[in-house]
């Protein structure tokens, strides 16, 4: 355990990262009053998502290499890291959609059927709904990490 406890440790931060942004996504009114903006908004959660998973590989540069890491090493740590955050995921989307904000579905699904988006409430339905967010926000969570990890490493890997 010792071996992934900084991957863990960062997963969690990670997830909690995620519950405050979806908190401050309802709190400013994306959720609600102003969703016709969250489709563009809520991409600014790349931001903070980047700068974490940077935090972790620079954390387990720091102290599980002693300053001394691979590009690969640090792949492979990036990619322990992605899923745990992945395997995590599901449990935030369900905090996220049936504690922070259980009315962003139905919210969602209102106005894109208004907006033309979808010709019928079902069809929306079949769209916005928590057990195709939980997968889809796991597979993404995986990829994004793993790209953004591939990135990433170009630069924190020690060169010799």
């Amino acid at each position: 355990m010792n071996a992934v406890r900084i991957e863990v440790k960062w997963a969690i931060y990670f997830s909690l990262m995620t519950l405050a942004w979806m908190l401050l996504e309802k709190l400013v009114g994306l959720h609600g009053k102003y969703i016709d903006y969250h489709i563009y908004l809520t991409n600014l959660f790349a931001i903070p998502a980047i700068a974490f998973m940077v935090f972790a590989l620079k954390d387990k540069k720091k102290n599980a290499y002693q300053g001394d890491v691979s590009y690969k090493q640090g792949l492979i740590l990036g990619v322990i890291l992605s899923l745990f955050i992945a395997l995590l995921s599901p449990l935030t989307q369900w905090i996220t959609s049936y504690v922070i904000t259980p009315e962003y579905f139905p919210n969602v699904i209102k106005r894109s059927v208004e907006l033309g988006y979808y010709p019928t409430t079902e069809a929306a339905e079949a769209h916005f709904n928590f057990k195709k967010f939980a997968v889809s926000s796991t597979i993404f969570a995986f990829i994004f990490g793993v790209i953004t990890t591939a990135i990433a490493m170009i630069f924190i890997r020690t060169r010799k």
